[in-house]
Parts: C-alpha cells; structure tokens; sequence
C-alpha cells in the first residue's frame, strides 16, 4: 500500500526529529524541510498529502505565513497544519484566513496532531471525491446504447482497465475518446488518483514540452517553487494525451525516453524524476501518414499502442440511436427545465438515416438544437420537419418523406415527379429500403421484419433493385 507523504517544514531540527517519528509511527511517509527553499522543492518533487508547517523559520526567505499563502495559490489541494510556539490569536486567525486547515501551538500532544493530521488528509481526499462526482454527474455516456458493436467495446474496456498497459485510442472526432479514456481511468486501480488530460490545442505549440515535463525554478522571487509538468502531476494516476499526433517533435521526443524507463528531467533541470503513470493516447488521424510524413515518431506509436482500441463511428452503430436521442433529450430537458417533449418515430428515423460527420457530439449538439429552439408545450411533439437543415438534405429518409408529401421542390423531388409511375415507384423503394437497411445497421433480418417482409422476399428485392449482390453477406449491400 503506497503511504501517504507529510511534509514537515521547521527550523529546529528536534523538532524536525519528533514530528517525523510521530507522523512515521501513524504510517505516513516523513518528508522534512528546514526552509521555504527546501520546501517548496520537496512540495515540487513529491507533491505530498499534507503539510505540517512552523509559522517562524530562522534562516529563510519566507516565514510560515509566506509559505503558506504561495501554496494556497499553487497547490490548493494540499491541506496545511500551521504549529507555533510563539503565536498568539492573531497569528493563529491570520493562518486560518490565508486557508490554513488547522493550527496548532507548541508544545502538543501526539493524539491531537494525529488527528488533525487524519482529518486533514480524508477531508482533502473527500473534497476531490466530491469534485470528481460533479464532473461524472456532468459528464454524457457516449457508450449509452445495447448494439453488439457497443456491447463488445464496453467488455474490451472493462478488460483493459483492469490492468496496467498504456492504451491508443483510435476513432474520427466526436466519438467520443474522451469519454472514454476517462472510463478506463474510473474503472482502474488508479481510480483514486488523478486523471489528467493534455488539452493540446488549450496551449501554444513551443510550450507543449514544458507543460507535459514541468520547468526548473527560474530565480524569480514571486515564483519561488518550479512548475510541475502533467507528467509529474499525474504520478500514480493516468495521463491522457489527447490527439497525441500532433504533440511537437521535441515533445515527442521526450516522450520515447520517458516512456522508456518512466524516469524525466524538467526543462532546463538536471536532476532526474520519476513518474509512475499510466498513459492513455488517442487520435483521429491516419497514424501511418502522419509517421510516413515524418510528423509523429514510430517509435512513440509502438511505446504507446500496447493495447489498440478502435472506437465506432456512430454510422457504424446506428441501431443506437434511437437510445441516444432518448437519453439527450432526457438530459437536456432536465438540464434546461423544459418540459418532456417526445420526437416522433420519423424524425429519429430521419436521424438514423444520416451520416453523423461529428459523430454523437454533433447528435448531441443536434438534440440540444432541437429543444432550445423548438420550445412547446409538454406533450407537444418534436416532428421531422423541425430538423436542421443538414440532416433534412443528407438524409435518404427525410428525401422520401419530401418526394412523397410534395412539400417541397429539391432536385430530388422534381426528379421522382418527372418519371413514370413504375420508375418512380422503382426510385422510392431503392431509397425506401435503404434507409432503413442504414437504420438497423445493415441487419437484414430486422429490416424485413420493420417492412414487413420475408427475410428471402427481402433479398430478392434488393437483387432486383441492385442493391445486394449473389452473396448474402450484409457487407455486400450496395
């Protein structure tokens, strides 16, 4: 069991001595500083649980409450334990002002600091917990559906999950990589650890390096501790590299020797670091061009891609959709306080029938679309013609509904109504039974039993409409 590590910071080294055996005794790791130097270079280095902390320091350039107020600014999280001999209620009110979590005066009992030190560390780890379930009461399941395709990937995550191999996530925008990465984290042994994400386009492409690596300190008297990197901030959790393909050669070559041997120096440093994290990368490019172009190491892929994940677009899962839309429309409604409205079998026939370049980001951008703009009456419903532009013109189904309804003039539509009626009826049952071959993701049995046809009557008609070729397979529907 990884222990807990407690800075102690004070001038006298007894009680430097005492403190560290009390904290040692309670099964916490010491770690002991005798200045603001030395601590803020060990907080830097180990990032610890907590801080025990002696408001006056001999010997340093910052005092207690220096310290103090610094780390409230750049390591928030971390709870501080002020202990003093010669304070008074000022100074005791001052500390608690600046954010202290406790303080408490010379001499004390063993117990009491223990205590404090114990209620520290668990309201510390509460309060990310806590930060944790806003995120995940925030967060949209992009796996949300029962098709195969979704059944096989959740297993294939459930399994990779459980051990410790850097995982490559491969799949167009939209996706969902994301979610998914922090799906692999949550349901790891590294679940009560951080999870952290390089957002790559969130930072200027020089400054990549030192983002991910951390920098040594630059002597500036304002910024007294070194800037931890991602790398190192992600110790004993996951780090995800989002679009790692586009990480800058220079990072890209730090990477390879981290990944290595886990081991790192900070840009501009010498001392030698280690990190022990996870790796989580993903990509929409074409990793084998971005490697023939030069532009993405092969040697980072092949450290990287132990464990390759292939995650569907959603034209690939279509069967799910009518789930998704479902699932949006409930959290949206609840988000927004609307009233429940329900979208009409068509026009999640209609979305099933387009092609989704973005993917279920743009279903779900669609969905929010669709209940923000189209306010109405609980019980009124969400039709196809309240369908964005985009969808109405790339879906096979909404052409039908059109050319049918005559309700409105598209090229299409003046098409179908110039021809015979054999010719017509020919068009309408082509893109008739391809819409709904696209909506049950190519099942033909399910499409059959939908249009209320024999699996083999079925066949037959897409052979005569040269949609289906001799062979029954589904991959050779046209």
């Amino acid at each position: 069991m990884v222990q807990n590590k407690v800075l102690i910071v004070d001038d006298e080294k007894d009680i430097l001595d005492i403190v560290s055996d009390i904290v040692e005794d309670a099964n916490y790791k010491p770690l002991r500083a005798r200045n603001s130097q030395e601590a803020f270079e060990l907080i830097a280095e180990k990032m610890p649980e907590a801080v025990i902390l002696d408001i006056w320091l001999k010997d340093s350039e910052l005092d207690g409450l220096g310290i103090l107020e610094f780390m409230k600014k750049k390591y928030q999280d971390i709870p501080v334990i002020m202990i003093s001999g010669h304070g008074n209620i000022e100074t005791a009110l001052r500390s608690l002002k600046l954010g202290a979590f406790d303080y408490i005066e010379k001499p004390f009992k063993q117990d009491k600091l223990i205590n404090t030190l114990n209620k520290a560390i668990e309201f510390s780890r509460l309060s990310k917990e806590n930060r944790d379930l806003v995120i995940k009461s925030q967060h949209i399941d992009f796996l949300y559906g029962d098709s195969n395709t979704v059944k096989a990937l959740k297993s294939e995550i459930d399994r990779v999950s459980k051990t410790e191999s850097r995982v490559f996530l491969n799949g167009e925008i939209g996706v969902g990589k994301d979610s998914i990465a922090r799906m692999i984290h949550n349901l790891s042994k590294r679940n009560n650890a951080r999870f952290v994400k390089l957002d790559l386009y969130s930072y200027d492409p020089k400054d990549i390096e030192e983002v991910l690596f951390g920098t040594e300190d630059s002597g500036d008297l304002n910024s007294p501790a070194r800037r931890v990197g991602l790398v190192e901030l992600a110790n004993g959790g996951s780090l995800y590299l989002s679009e790692v393909c586009d990480i800058p050669k220079e990072a890209q070559s730090r990477l390879v020797k981290f990944l290595t041997d886990g081991k790192f120096t900070r840009v501009g440093g010498t001392k030698t670091i280690e990190s022990n994290v996870r790796i989580i990368a993903s990509t929409n490019r074409d990793v084998d061009k971005k490697i023939r172009d030069g532009e993405f190491r092969s040697d980072l892929y092949h450290r990287l891609n132990v464990v390759n994940l292939k995650i569907p677009s959603l034209k690939e899962r279509r069967e799910d959709i009518p789930m998704l839309v479902e699932f949006f429309n409930d959290h949206f409604s609840k988000k927004y306080n609307f009233p429940k409205r329900r979208i009409t079998n068509e026009a999640v026939i209609a979305l099933q029938s387009y092609n989704w370049p973005g993917n279920i980001r743009q279903l779900l951008n669609v969905i929010e679309w669709l209940l923000i703009t189209n306010t109405g009456e609980q019980g009124e419903n969400i039709k196809t013609s309240m369908l964005p532009e985009e969808i109405l013109s790339g879906s096979v189904t909404s052409e039908i509904s059109v050319a049918t309804t005559g309700s409105s003039a598209t090229p299409q539509n003046k098409e179908l109504m110039s021809l015979k009626l054999r010719d017509a009826r020919q068009v309408f049952e082509r893109q008739y039974l391809m819409a709904q071959i696209n909506r049950f993701g190519g099942n033909i049995s399910r499409t059959a039993s939908f249009v209320g046809m024999e699996r083999s009557a079925l066949h037959r008609k897409l052979k005569s409409l040269d949609l289906v070729k001799e062979s029954e397979d589904l991959k050779e529907v046209a």
